[in-house]
């Protein structure tokens, strides 16, 4: 995805999923892509800061990332996590 196709402004606290690229597999020459859900911190149109959400499973923490707008194939709004009750 180009940059000119990444969004110019995205609201600080929005949750989205970002895809990004994360090169080459050597075991089968395709191209491989990672996701990564949470909160915007900050966007200028050439990286983003994100705050990653926590494994829903509890397998990794939440954690804060920067990602290079020209990594990025797709950012894409989505709703809050459900709470969960626990009894």
């Amino acid at each position: 995805m180009s940059p000119t196709r990444l969004p110019a402004h995205i609201p600080a606290g929005a949750r989205v999923v970002v895809r990004v690229r994360d090169g080459i597999s050597t075991s089968d020459n395709r191209m491989k892509y990672r996701d990564y859900i949470g909160h915007v911190h900050y966007w200028d149109g050439t990286e983003l800061d994100l705050m990653r959400d926590a494994a829903a499973n509890g397998s990794r923490p939440q954690q804060r990332v920067w990602l290079r707008a020209e990594t990025i194939v797709r950012i894409k709004p989505i709703p809050e996590r459900p709470a969960r009750n626990i009894a």
